[in-house]
């Protein structure tokens, strides 16, 4: 059963406030009082509600007043001004402030029945706003991450179901697996999404300049402390900090961060005084922290403490079947940074790609596909020829993220792919001689001849 509408009656004179009580609660609705202004802004700092009913004239703060207070604090609350003494001005300056409607004493119930059904439709639409742009943003949050395979479904569920919390989240993954990427989706489905995301990758400030960029630093602290700086913790109030390679940090650093954490303060290099701050942390790291826990390069107290939420990226390699999304993404993306038409990508090319291992993840392919779309003939077609060496060179079998019917990625073509090569490499070892690389093949020439021809493998001019 849907709750109640709640409605909160502010009015000075009980008999008008016993009157909505009686007619209100007849409608089934759920209605609180308030003798005055102060009292009523009061209980709503207690609990929301979907409408106000506010007499203009109120004994300490008007009605214009409350208005104004209640617009500030409680934007999505429809405000119903009524008043026995109506004057435009009145009506003009309550609507300018923000009420919905302005009703004159004495007034028909079934008028304000009607104004009041009128506000509360208006304020299911702008609840339903709010939540859909909730959702979009949450939604808009993984445009940049793409990703079909089953368990990268599984992390964009736990991110959405982690995102809302402040819970610290440390996401652990190989380098190029989009762990800032994931990051940044957590702050944008979390409350914090319209406040600051702070990234810093801590493998790339020198230790001695670490907790100043952290924490900041009070003028005087060092050589160069020229004037007092706000460090990113600071920055970041209320939003998000973002601790890339956070096996980096030094042991003195790392006491210091969790002070941040357990006591949610810190002090500047150099300071004295303790800055209060409300922050969330997402860690991220590419090493094993419980092995530097081990070998005292990690605090274990910290480590517990980053790793309340564990979220475990995969290497590229293990959802292979995400590669032909991810071409896609970055064949869009780079033709249109390019300002050039958008290119396709024949089949044998992709097949390359998908068996092929990626050490560097998805970054890896990013770089990969940028260069080939910059390369790419004026026919627009991305071929193999394009890709660099050590893509076109890893023979590997890997089986990995295959699907069953898949007509890019078969048994058949890839042991094809397999002979073709070492025919090749053959043919080049002995110059192209032919009867020679017979001999190393170990395979009678007359056989290797066919399949050569088979194949369609192209003898260079002038060999045999």
């Amino acid at each position: 059963m849907a709750p109640k509408p709640s409605i909160l009656v502010i009015d000075d004179e009980e008999i008008i406030r016993d009157v909505m009580v009686r007619l209100l609660e007849d409608e089934g609705y759920e209605v609180t009082t308030a003798a005055s202004g102060e009292e009523g802004i009061e209980i709503a700092q207690e609990r929301p509600f979907d409408l106000v009913m506010l007499d203009l004239m109120l004994p300490g703060k008007d009605g214009l007043t409350v208005l104004e207070e209640f617009t500030q604090g409680s934007p999505d609350t429809v405000v119903i001004m009524v008043t026995a003494y109506a004057s435009i001005e009145d009506a003009v300056a309550a609507t300018k402030s923000g009420a919905f409607d302005f009703l004159t004493k004495p007034f028909k119930n079934d008028e304000l029945l009607l104004v009041i059904k009128n506000g509360l439709e208006k304020q299911r639409l702008l609840s339903e706003n709010r939540h859909l742009r909730k959702t979009l943003h949450a939604q808009s949050s993984f445009q940049k991450i793409i990703g079909k395979s089953e368990s990268m479904q599984e992390i964009f569920g736990l991110v959405a179901q982690v995102g809302p919390q402040r819970s610290t989240v440390l996401i652990t993954g190989e380098s190029g697996t989009g762990k800032e990427l994931m990051a940044k989706a957590i702050h944008n489905c979390s409350p914090r999404a319209d406040e600051p995301f702070m990234a810093v990758n801590s493998g790339t400030i020198p230790f001695d300049l670490l907790e100043s960029e952290l924490f900041g630093h009070v003028k005087g602290a060092f050589t160069g402390a020229t004037s007092e700086k706000k460090g990113l913790f600071e920055v970041a109030d209320q939003g998000t900090i973002f601790l890339d390679e956070i096996g980096n940090i030094p042991i003195e650093t790392q006491a210091k961060l969790l002070r941040v954490i357990q006591e949610r303060e810190f002090r500047k290099v150099g300071g004295i005084d303790n800055v209060k701050v409300d922050v969330r942390i997402i860690a991220a790291t590419h090493s094993d922290l419980k092995l530097l826990v081990e070998q005292g390069g990690f605090r274990e107290d910290l480590f517990y403490r980053l790793n309340v939420i564990n979220l475990v990226i995969p290497p590229l390699k293990e959802r292979k079947e995400d590669i032909p999304l991810l071409v896609e993404h970055f064949i869009s993306r780079f033709s249109l940074e390019a300002g050039s038409s958008q290119c396709s990508i024949e089949k044998e090319a992709l097949r390359v790609l998908r068996q092929y291992n990626w050490p560097g993840n998805v970054r890896e392919l990013e770089n990969v596909i940028e260069r080939a779309v910059v390369l790419v003939a004026p026919d627009r077609v991305i071929r193999k020829d394009l890709f660099p060496k050590e893509v076109l060179e890893d023979r590997s079998v890997n089986v990995e993220g295959l699907e069953i019917g898949d007509a890019d990625v078969t048994l058949k073509g890839m042991v094809q792919d397999f002979e073709k090569e070492i025919i090749i490499r053959a043919l080049q070892t002995t110059r192209w001689h032919q009867k020679k690389a017979a001999v190393l093949l170990g395979v009678n020439p007359t056989t290797l001849n066919e399949k050569i021809k088979r194949i369609g493998i192209k003898i260079p001019s002038g060999d045999q």
